[in-house]
């Protein structure tokens, strides 16, 4: 196979979407006299806690390096049980306006191609300072809550603490050890954490089964990132949801929800993330009678959710397939400002009535946007925004991820091109993703590789979550096209 650079490729992607892939010399010349002036964080406000004894852990990706939280937690009288999630603090240490600022609102996200990061700040800071890195003292926002025996969050405490990260573990390890396939990863023994994940995973246990009681959706879709060896893609790793993911993501979905609610209590304007009751809810209702469901006329999500989790019991092999549909029909989420006392539209796929993004502030401008608001609340100061500016941002940070999920969708087919060159002419069974003015778009099964269809006799009755048989007639590695027929 000809040789295809991909990191140039993943570049010419990212300035194509309007993103700047290097940071401009004002900005890395910041981040560099910070990280030369504080190589050792000092607590800067007479309100941090000393919580570096606590047991704190992360669990991330393996290679990940921007780290943005570490959670602990501690079991209370009468079976409730307290987590704490510490956020890194980026806002003392990015102020608004400066010249890091600048480039972080321009870009408003980290974008991850799968060949290449482009963070959204200098890695100074992203992986350094403002990364709560193992064995290291950290400033962190911390969001404390209990959660009852029936997995209700019953207080909610916010506030500035110096954190230690006892352990930087990943998910695939932890995961495999929590469902009984694997040892205790080392770094987990070495700190002696197996009570302390064991305690955080019952934890996250309750806060599923309620947020499941509440009608929040279940979704487990099919992501792939290239395997390179040499420059040439030689597979596509699936990566799979697991127990420690799921710890993870119950502990975040918590923590965003509980400080949102926190925000408005407090009078505070915030960026809500928000996703709309679906418009293309007769076709989901659609397939949820093919699978011998009847859903109601209009969107409930408390009726579909328990659709989903039948059919995860009945036919988990091809549950992932389920969820991509119902996924791509639910539309995409966005960033809206939201104010104490109005109605918002909230966020159907979470059946959470106000929700924010904080807990990612290395990787996302909306999260650290948010701990500006929360740093005011905190120091009892005037907001660092007002209503006009915050609208502004949230828009932006909209054209932004959007332009961050087409560099990667990108990616995904530049990498897939690249692995199915040598395949013309061999048959796939796939479902339909897209179907609309643009053409007919499906995924194959195996492996998860996403093209066009380009003809065949049944092209106008395809219509997402459809399974159908194709043929790969052709590639562009450079477009990252691959097309395909209907059989």
């Amino acid at each position: 196979m000809t040789s295809f650079d991909l990191r140039a490729r993943a570049r010419r992607a990212v300035i194509a979407q309007g993103f700047t892939p290097d940071f401009p010399a004002q900005a890395k010349h910041q981040a560099q006299e910070l990280e030369e002036k504080y190589a050792v964080i000092p607590p800067r406000f007479s309100d941090v806690r000393d919580l570096r004894d606590l047991n704190w852990s992360s669990i991330d990706n393996r290679e990940s390096r921007d780290l943005d939280q570490v959670e602990v937690a501690q079991e209370l009288e009468g079976g409730a049980i307290r987590i704490l999630v510490g956020i890194a603090d980026v806002a003392s240490l990015v102020e608004k306006n400066s010249a890091i600022d600048v480039a972080a609102r321009h870009n408003s996200t980290s974008v991850y191609t799968g060949v290449e990061t482009f963070p959204m700040l200098p890695d100074e800071l992203s992986s350094n300072l403002t990364s709560l890195v193992e064995n290291a003292d950290r400033l962190a926002i911390v969001i404390e809550m209990d959660v009852a025996q029936n997995g209700a969050v019953a207080r909610c405490e916010v506030y500035r603490a110096l954190v230690r990260n006892k352990a930087k573990l990943a998910y695939e390890s932890v995961g495999a050890w929590l469902e009984g396939d694997a040892d205790l990863p080392e770094a987990a023994r070495e700190a002696h954490l197996e009570s302390q994940l064991r305690l955080q995973d019952r934890a996250a246990q309750r806060l599923l089964d309620a947020r499941r009681a509440g009608g929040a959706l279940d979704f487990e879709t099919i992501e792939a990132t290239p395997i390179v060896e040499d420059g040439r893609v030689v597979d596509l790793k699936v990566i799979h949801k697991n127990r420690a993911r799921a710890l993870i993501e119950n502990f975040m979905v918590t923590a965003n929800s509980a400080l949102a609610d926190w925000l408005r209590d407090a009078g505070s304007l915030s960026i809500g993330r928000v996703v709309r009751r679906p418009q293309r809810w007769s076709r989901i209702v659609i397939l949820a009678a093919q699978n011998g469901t009847k859903l109601p006329g209009e969107p409930d999500a408390k009726s579909l959710a328990d659709f989903l989790a039948a059919r995860k019991l009945a036919d988990p092999a091809h549950y992932a397939d389920l969820s991509l549909s119902i996924v791509k029909l639910l539309g995409p989420g966005e960033y809206a400002v939201e104010a104490p006392g109005q109605s918002d539209e909230g966020h159907f796929g979470l059946a959470l009535a106000h929700y924010a993004h904080a807990t990612a502030p290395n990787r996302r401008y909306a999260d650290l946007v948010t701990q500006r608001l929360v740093m005011a609340v905190l120091d009892k100061s005037s907001a660092p925004y007002d209503k006009t500016e915050l609208e502004d941002i949230a828009q932006g940070c909209n054209d932004r991820e959007s332009g961050a999920q087409k560099v990667e969708r990108t990616m995904r087919k530049v990498a897939a091109a690249a692995l199915f060159g040598e395949r013309i002419g061999d048959s796939f069974d796939a479902i339909v993703t897209g179907a609309g003015d643009k053409g007919v778009y499906v995924r194959t099964l195996s492996p998860p590789v996403e093209g066009r269809v380009m003809r065949g006799q049944n092209l106008r009755d395809a219509d997402v979550g459809d399974r159908v048989r194709v043929r790969l007639v052709d590639t562009n590695i450079e477009r990252g096209w691959i097309d395909f027929e209907l059989i």
